[in-house]
């Protein structure tokens, strides 16, 4: 797990956020999460297997098919589904692959770090940015 410190320079040098799972539904963590990191000026990609449009960005039915540069990967998806998250990630080259409480496998885990990205566990991406004193936190 990287230290505050390391937390903080990912958030100090992204720009770009992949989110695997990104939900329209206000309800979901999968909106509130990244509609929090827009509002703090992170450019949000959502990722969603029926595409259409997600917190007004088009919206990737997979990884593999979104262009430009990809700072962080935040994966709002089942852990059944990591394995092939961090291997799509691992494709599109991501400096940190960001898996939500609950997403992750230390298969895919493994597979991330192994591969060279720098892989965050049990932590919420938009929480994390408030706890740090980077933002008000997600509402």
């Amino acid at each position: 797990m990287p230290s505050d410190q390391e937390l903080l320079e990912i958030y100090r040098s992204t720009k770009t956020i992949a989110v695997v799972g990104a939900s329209e539904d206000e309800s979901k963590p999968a909106h509130r999460i990244p509609a929090y990191l827009q509002s703090q000026g992170y450019k949000v990609v959502p990722v969603n297997p029926r595409g259409g449009v997600v917190l007004g960005e088009q919206a990737y039915p997979t990884l593999s098919q979104v262009g430009g540069t990809i700072d962080v990967v935040d994966v709002f998806r089942p852990p059944e589904e990591a394995e092939t998250v961090a291997r799509q990630a691992i494709e599109i080259g991501p400096r940190v692959l960001w898996f939500q409480p609950g997403t992750d496998t230390p298969e895919a885990t493994r597979a991330a770090m192994e591969a060279g990205l720098t892989v965050v566990t049990g932590r919420c991406l938009g929480e994390t940015h408030g706890q740090l004193g980077l933002g008000p936190g997600p509402d």
